[in-house]
């Protein structure tokens, strides 16, 4: 199954949601834990109406979804979100009750249910996110320094295989960004996410070390050090399994 640079979504399964610390890692918890369609959920013994993408619940729930344990922490993170443009939110200050909606959300991979006919929401850690290719785009239009997770799903929006015009994707899933093409620099890299080289560099090493997603081939250059990066394992673009759906 291709995954072309065409393709305007590609697939995140919820149980690889992006490691370390960054706005996007937020991002994904919260679209991870969104209804996948419009239907009627509960929450604490109340029942809220949600449409595909959102989330209706507290400060408590929110909390969880984060993985936060500060209640003004999470809500700065969710005032972020909101000034990227990436949700919108509001908190009823009488009610306590929070709602949410992911304004990238990709309504045409939403899938069949995974629990019941009733159900709204997926269940934890299983089935997969439709992400748009340029969810990550408006960071670095805006020259906001990415952290880990940004960095690392940056990457993940990018992969292509089996692409005509990047030859290292026949082999493996490899990461394009349009006018970069197949061979990236550190320096490019550095760029777009407001890091150092030597930072870039330590971020694959590090990934790499751990086996995760990221692995990279350096290739020899006058000046400095070409990366051919692909993505191994759990990859966007391998074919669906029965797992991997709802």
């Amino acid at each position: 199954m291709k995954c072309l640079l065409k393709y305007q979504w590609v697939k995140l399964p919820r149980n690889q949601l992006p490691p370390g610390k960054g706005i996007m890692g937020s991002w994904a918890r919260l679209a991870s834990r969104a209804a996948f369609r419009t239907g009627q959920a509960r929450y604490c013994g109340y029942t809220n109406k949600v449409s595909a993408g959102g989330w209706a619940g507290g400060i408590v729930g929110l909390k969880s979804i984060l993985a936060i344990k500060r209640r003004r922490q999470a809500l700065e993170h969710m005032d972020t979100l909101a000034d990227l443009g990436y949700i919108t939110y509001s908190l009823d200050t009488k009610t306590k009750k929070l709602t949410y909606q992911v304004t990238d959300w990709v309504v045409r991979c939403s899938g069949e249910p995974c629990m019941g006919r009733e159900a709204v929401y997926a269940t934890e850690g299983y089935g997969f996110l439709c992400l748009p290719r340029n969810v990550t785009q408006r960071l670095a239009e805006r020259h906001y320094q990415f952290a880990e997770a940004d960095a690392w799903l940056d990457l993940w929006c990018h992969t292509v295989w089996q692409e005509s015009s990047n030859a290292f994707s026949f082999s493996a899933p490899a990461v394009q960004f349009g006018q970069y093409g197949a061979v990236l620099t550190l320096e490019s890299l550095g760029r777009r996410w407001g890091w150092e080289k030597t930072k870039v560099w330590r971020f694959f090493r590090k990934h790499a070390d751990a086996s995760r997603c990221i692995s990279c081939q350096a290739l020899s250059a006058a000046s400095s050090s070409m990366q051919s990066i692909r993505l191994e394992n759990n990859s966007p673009c391998r074919p669906r399994t029965k797992s991997s759906a709802f």
